[in-house]
């Protein structure tokens, strides 16, 4: 499957770092030729320099997903300029830790305005060019908080849990148009912001990968391989499907010893 993707376009949100970069890495490795954006210009500078040094094909854009117009505009641009659009993922994310009691509404409509509203905006976009064609995948990176309740999180989780519902009415109005759109739920996964929270919280997190049935965190690479997979011709049946890749911690009854 080195080339399974060749000749395809790939948008990634949130594609410099973690699982966006990762996902960006293989889907290049295997032929795609990849457009990744995020706010972080050195960021994506040094992913552009990783996947060329792999020899893959790739174009980074400084862009912020809560600009819907520039937003909009970059999902045309590549469609126009590559005659194309054949797989876009959704993930870049924004996250505010704070209990519900000094949760503020500027942090609450943030989550959802990057979790929730540039997901429809690049959804919509998207959609519109693959009807075109006949032919278009679509992951969204969810979260287990969006199937399950965690404290201090409430506007992560709501916003995560509005885009699984979204993935699924998506879905249903692009299986006519030949449209596949599916959902991955990552538990916790070892990206520059896990790592971050476990050097100001280490109980905290060690607690957290304790209570994973798996007992470690994933890997963005893991991550990356259930998304090539819902992208790809192998999963050409699948669609309107929200897919945990967590450990098993969204099977998991928590009972205490």
């Amino acid at each position: 499957m080195t080339d399974d993707f060749k000749g395809r376009i790939a948008v990634i949100t949130g594609g410099s770092d973690g699982i966006g970069l990762a996902t960006a890495a293989l889907l290049a490795r295997r032929g795609a030729q990849v457009v990744i954006c995020g706010r972080r210009q050195e960021l994506l500078d040094r992913a552009r320099s990783q996947i060329d040094a792999e020899g893959g094909q790739i174009e980074a854009i400084r862009l912020d997903v809560t600009d819907n117009v520039a937003l909009t505009a970059m999902i045309e641009m590549v469609a126009a300029r590559h005659g194309r659009l054949d797989m876009l993922v959704n993930n870049a994310m924004s996250t505010h830790y704070a209990p519900i009691s000094r949760l503020t509404l500027d942090h609450w409509r943030k989550d959802f305005a990057v979790n929730a509203d540039a997901v429809f905006v690049s959804t919509k976009a998207a959609m519109q060019v693959m009807a075109t064609t006949g032919k278009g995948a679509i992951v969204n990176i969810a979260s287990t908080c969006g199937i399950r309740a965690t404290v201090n999180m409430a506007s992560y989780s709501a916003s995560k849990a509005a885009l699984i519902h979204f993935t699924a009415v998506a879905a249903m109005e692009g299986a006519p148009l030949g449209i596949r759109v599916n959902a991955i739920i990552p538990g916790q996964v070892q990206t520059a912001g896990t790592e971050a929270f476990t050097a100001r919280a280490p109980e905290v997190a060690t607690r957290t990968t304790e209570a994973i049935p798996m007992r470690r965190g994933g890997q963005p690479e893991e991550l990356a391989q259930a998304i090539a997979f819902m992208l790809s011709d192998a999963a050409s049946y699948i669609t309107g499907t929200a897919l945990p890749v967590d450990g098993g911690k969204a099977a998991q009854l928590y009972m205490p010893a």
